[in-house]
């Protein structure tokens, strides 16, 4: 009995540096002044508008430097047109990229290749307290902050379903040429973009984050980067046919303090 228990204890002990170990990289770290500064001028111009698809949350602290002010609960993009499954928590920047991502990249490929709306899109990472790939020692995450997102696939309007890992690598040419346009496009959207190819942690999805360090000089950090004749500047473009334009009169969100 004594063996076992000690052995049980010595299992524990174990358990707790794990974790421990895993959590100290944030005691060092400082949530950086550009975040605060970012998301007060998203949530003051007004492009973010309250829904029944876009809400806010009580507000998450720490531990250490994780968290959001300003949480929000997304289950719909694009004023509801593309679900967002499961709902993601993220912040104010991320939604507002997101559905501009959507609109004028996603969908405008999913028209070309396949003549079909993109309905939902499976997110399967949002807000995580956690480093980088979950290394221990590593940076902290974007995740950590609300500011990062991974897509693993998108639904059309037909159910079809395009999944990043099979279709990326071995998916019919439309389903290859679909998910490589979305993938260009994210890279001149988000200014950290990560999928297949890149390493073996993102095999499966696209991940999308807003580090504003990684925009310096107008770069973007994209990988894989996208073949010749993808263009990153991104250019002003008219509606897609039907596409929602939001409620003019809708409500600006409101978020109390803690």
């Amino acid at each position: 009995m004594g063996a076992r228990v000690a052995y049980l204890a010595a299992l524990l002990a174990a358990a707790i540096c794990l974790v421990s170990c895993a959590l100290r990289p944030f005691q060092s770290d400082r949530r950086a002044a550009w975040r605060g500064d970012v998301e007060a001028t998203c949530l003051g111009n007004g492009e973010l508008r309250a829904s029944a698809y876009v809400r806010p949350l009580p507000v998450i602290d720490g531990p250490s430097a994780c968290g959001l002010q300003h949480p929000l609960s997304v289950s719909g993009a694009l004023d509801g047109a593309v679900a967002i499954e499961p709902p993601a928590t993220i912040d104010c920047s991320m939604t507002v990229a997101l559905n501009r991502w959507l609109r004028t990249s996603v969908q405008r490929a999913a028209y070309a290749h396949f003549r079909q709306r993109v309905v939902a899109i499976r997110q399967i990472a949002s807000y995580d307290c956690r480093t980088r790939d979950s290394i221990a020692g590593a940076k902290i995450s974007e995740h950590a902050f609300g500011n990062a997102l991974d897509v693993a696939a998108f639904r059309l309007a037909n159910g079809r379903e395009i999944k990043v890992m099979q279709g990326w690598w071995r998916g019919s040419p439309s389903e290859r040429a679909f998910l490589q346009e979305a993938f260009a496009g994210a890279c001149a959207e988000f200014y950290t973009v990560l999928g297949p190819g890149s390493d073996r942690y993102h095999s499966n999805h696209f991940h999308l984050d807003l580090l504003l360090t990684n925009a310096g000089g107008g770069r973007h950090y994209c990988r894989p980067m996208p073949g010749p004749g993808r263009s990153f500047d991104r250019v002003p473009t008219a509606s897609l046919p039907d596409a929602p334009q939001g409620s003019a009169d809708a409500p600006l969100l409101s978020f109390t303090g803690r």
